[in-house]
């Protein structure tokens, strides 16, 4: 990003997966599923066994995204209803420093705010990313099961297959924002709407007003292109 972006903190719009997993009467936030969580494989080798190589994939093309960003187009409108394109970065950013907490085994606080975003952001962005990646690799084997708070019995996999989600639909949301294309990788598209119909309750759709991180889900064509119909699913719209 060309930019330099300095924001102060950010009226924090928490990150879709977890928050919200952990109570019974969910913020906005993360989505719960309606039950115990198995994050469905698709049909790669790259999804149905480590799934590391895809979250990987999934960072470097959100990077080059947010590398992309020119410098006028800092404050252009992006498809999260109330945050512009930098209000967007400093939310990726901040959340891949909640992600590394939740894989180094620790507790994000998803009512944080955004720490403010000095120096150029793509630096700050690669180096989130770099960390996640460690801290996932640092925590060991990912098959079988966790419990997690508020979910009971999770798969382990199961926080990295959120983070794989929500990187792919932010990605769209800035590629849209910003006139790049959204013809993006299919393998982390698939995996993140695949992930999302088994988590995405309809009890987390609502009005933002009403405390709801999820708007009503958008009716596109089943042709629509793979990122279009994930988005449409988790509520964003491109106009």
């Amino acid at each position: 990003m060309a930019e330099t972006t300095a924001l102060s903190a950010v009226t924090t719009q928490p990150s879709f997966p977890e928050a919200t997993m952990a109570s019974s009467d969910p913020p906005r936030s993360e989505p719960a599923t309606s039950q115990p969580a198995t994050s469905q494989p698709v049909t790669s080798e790259r999804v149905t066994s480590d799934p590391l190589p895809l979250l990987a994939a999934a960072l470097d093309q959100t990077g080059a995204i947010i590398e992309a960003v020119r410098d006028d187009q800092q404050h252009l409108p992006t498809p999260c209803r109330s945050w512009d394109v930098s209000d967007l970065v400093a939310h990726l950013v901040h959340d891949l420093r909640q992600f590394t907490e939740r894989a180094s085994g620790g507790t994000p606080d998803w009512s944080a705010p955004h720490a403010v975003l000095g120096g150029d952001a793509i630096v700050k962005y690669r180096q989130g990313a770099a960390d996640l990646l460690q801290a996932w690799r640092a925590a060991g084997d990912l098959s079988g099961t966790t419990p997690m708070p508020g979910m009971g019995e999770v798969a382990k996999r199961f926080p990295v297959d959120q983070q794989i989600a929500e990187l792919a639909v932010h990605a769209w949301d800035l590629a849209v924002a910003t006139g790049q294309s959204t013809h993006l990788d299919p393998e982390v598209g698939d995996a993140a709407l695949t992930w999302g119909r088994t988590a995405l309750l309809p009890a987390f759709r609502g009005a933002e007003d009403d405390g709801k991180v999820f708007g009503p889900e958008v009716d596109v064509s089943q042709d629509a292109p793979l990122y279009d119909r994930l988005a449409a699913f988790f509520g964003h719209r491109a106009d």
